[in-house]
């Protein structure tokens, strides 16, 4: 049976990317300011601030900013 993949440690860049290790090892830094950028809505365009993005916070194997955006990895 396949373990399930999640966030195990998450880092704010100054960029608007995020550094990334999951629970098998794996390192990524992925560009959450360009999926903003390409995808805006009114309710997302408050993280393309540093002072906002910074705000972000690891649950349940998952990043998440406020209410409003969440990543998942799946």
């Amino acid at each position: 049976m396949a373990r399930a993949l999640y966030i195990q440690e998450a880092a704010c860049n100054n960029d608007l990317t995020v550094s990334l290790l999951f629970n098998d090892q794996t390192r990524r830094k992925v560009d959450i300011g360009a999926f903003i950028r390409e995808h805006p809505h009114p309710q997302y365009n408050k993280y393309l601030k540093p002072v906002n993005f910074r705000k972000m916070r690891l649950e349940q194997g998952n990043i998440v900013w406020g209410n409003d955006l969440e990543f998942h990895i799946e």
